[in-house]
């Protein structure tokens, strides 16, 4: 078909109209019009369509008609699946801890572990949904919050954020539950299960919560401290606290040191002051299997905590700076470990890697990619230190507990004052807000945010130690906290739980509760091979 001819005369108006009448007398023109027409309202149609559902999800459009429409009241769905996503990773730290403590843990008292695991999140998920919530992020004073009690009268999202309010909540949810299950790790192999039921309520109920409103709640006297009218004014600026180094990890930790002490260590603990040494682990594939489930878990931990997906370029670098800090201090602490006993020691490789995520939960926003390798190879050094130091003062603390979360959590606090890099301020719902950016002493911040940090993390520390101390007593006088000693020679499992986590089978004579061989008359030929060993190395073994 040729195109138009070059000389040809154009139309006038009128012969347009005399043309288009001529032509609709054509059915064929007539269909071909109606089809031009069905695709250009089509089109319109896609492109309204378009522009609705991106301002809908990438904007806050207010419309107010009789009534001003508050900015809290608009969820904004982004952030609101971006933070969901994020708090199903942190709920799957759960098998992490769960395969961690089971696996540095001896047999006997695996489904102990397995049940306090369980058990801890049932719990812990009431207590937060009744109370523990309210008390941490509801406003209040700067002590305790005192709104929302069983998720009443709650608006549609949580503060500014845009994070729909139930969303906000089970993400929170998720961080309390680390915190209860790493308080188990420092007191396996002795802990009643009654005794564990108990305080288990009071830390996901009362000490976490109330504490962390300290830090996180949006009046909290930690959070608003530095500013005008608030807890040291002269310091002009707040206690920092990004995804948790303190809140989560140093108060797990020094609640577990707490219980460790008042229970005293496992029958037959002998340090290595007395000539002795650890206990061996049961099981270090399930325990490094899940180690890596936590480091992957912590991939929602604390990018997740900016609790915006449109941060891209602060989710992005938190976590870089988390995967940097952990490879880091895994190296360092596998290298120092080696230094001592010339092996190269795969527990305190995973403990390593695992300090390092804790340093680095705290500063995770505001430092460089190599701010994060220098702070977490620092704290591969530190949890080595950590784990020998509680073996001088022979505290029985079986996986590590104190040390990678107390202890770190303290390292990566403090760290935010030395290595906060001096380009980042807030995330925020849309974009981040970098107008009043942290710098750390190492990058010309002087020495105010190092302050506040060393403040912020002893009041903490030391609130949450005594306060634990008391608990622990108070749990150990109802004589529930520890099992007795009839009933740990003969195996937690069997004696708690009646039931031994692997029955079809025992890894060796010397995994052998001693339960097991005290109903020997009643077992089947199998049982009687495998305790085959002399009674002497079974009586040794189970004490």
């Amino acid at each position: 078909m040729s195109g138009a001819r070059p000389n040809a005369r154009k139309l006038s108006l009128s012969e347009k109209f005399v043309r288009l009448r001529l032509r609709m007398k054509d059915s064929e023109w007539r269909r071909y019009g109606k089809l031009l027409l069905a695709g250009k309202a089509l089109g319109v149609a896609a492109v309204l369509l378009t522009i609705t559902v991106t301002s809908g999800l990438f904007f806050t459009v207010v419309h107010a008609a009789d009534a001003e429409v508050k900015a809290a009241d608009i969820v904004n769905p982004i952030n609101t699946l971006w933070t969901l996503v994020a708090a199903f990773l942190v709920f799957g730290m759960q098998v992490g801890f769960t395969m961690l403590e089971a696996g540095f843990c001896r047999s006997r008292e695996t489904v102990n572990v397995l049940m306090e695991c369980i058990v801890d999140t049932c719990l812990c998920g009431i207590l937060f949904f009744a109370f523990g919530f309210s008390f941490m992020f509801s406003h209040g004073n700067g002590f305790i919050g005192y709104h929302w009690f069983f998720l009443q009268g709650v608006p549609t999202t949580y503060e500014t954020s845009g994070v729909a309010f139930l969303a906000f909540w089970l993400f929170q949810f998720a961080f309390a539950d680390t915190c209860s299950t790493i308080t188990s790790g420092a007191m396996i192999g002795r802990t009643g299960f009654v005794g564990d039921l108990l305080y288990s309520v009071a830390v996901s109920g009362f000490i976490y919560p109330i504490v962390g409103h300290w830090a996180w709640g949006p009046d909290g006297f930690l959070a608003l401290m530095g500013s005008d009218g608030h807890f040291l004014p002269w310091l002009g600026t707040g206690f920092h606290d990004f995804a948790g180094s303190t809140v989560v990890h140093t108060i797990g930790g020094f609640i577990a040191l707490a219980g460790a002490i008042v229970l005293g260590p496992r029958l037959g603990r002998k340090f290595k002051r007395d000539g002795g040494g650890p206990m061996l682990p049961h099981d270090l594939t399930i325990a490094a299997a899940g180690g890596l489930l936590l480091w992957f878990g912590w991939y929602g931990f604390n990018p997740g905590s900016t609790l915006s997906a449109m941060d891209f370029e602060g989710i992005g670098r938190v976590a870089a700076n988390t995967t940097l800090a952990a490879c880091a201090a895994g190296l360092t602490a596998m290298a120092y470990a080696y230094t001592m006993a010339k092996k190269w020691d795969v527990s305190f490789t995973v403990n390593g890697f695992l300090a390092g995520l804790v340093a680095i939960t705290c500063p995770c926003y505001w430092v460089s990619p190599t701010g994060a390798i220098l702070l977490g190879g620092v704290a591969g050094v530190v949890v080595v230190a950590g784990v020998e130091l509680l073996e001088w003062l022979r505290i029985d603390d079986p996986i590590g507990a104190v040390p990678v979360h107390g202890i770190c959590g303290i390292w990566g606090t403090v760290s935010l004052g030395l290595f906060a890099c001096g380009k980042y301020g807030a995330t925020g719902p849309v974009a981040p807000d970098n107008s009043a950016p942290l710098a750390g002493l190492f990058y010309g911040g002087g020495f105010h945010l190092l302050a506040a940090q060393a403040i912020g993390s002893l009041i903490v520390t030391t609130t949450t130690f005594a306060v634990a101390m008391a608990v622990m007593y108070l749990v150990n006088a109802t004589g529930t906290l520890r099992v007795s000693e009839e009933g740990e020679r003969y195996g937690l499992d069997l004696h708690e739980h009646g039931i031994s986590a692997y029955p079809e089978y025992v890894i060796s004579a010397l995994g052998t509760p001693g339960g097991m061989s005290q109903s020997r008359a009643e077992t089947g030929p199998l049982t009687d091979r495998v305790l085959t060993a002399p009674r002497g190395t079974l009586d040794k073994a189970a004490s």
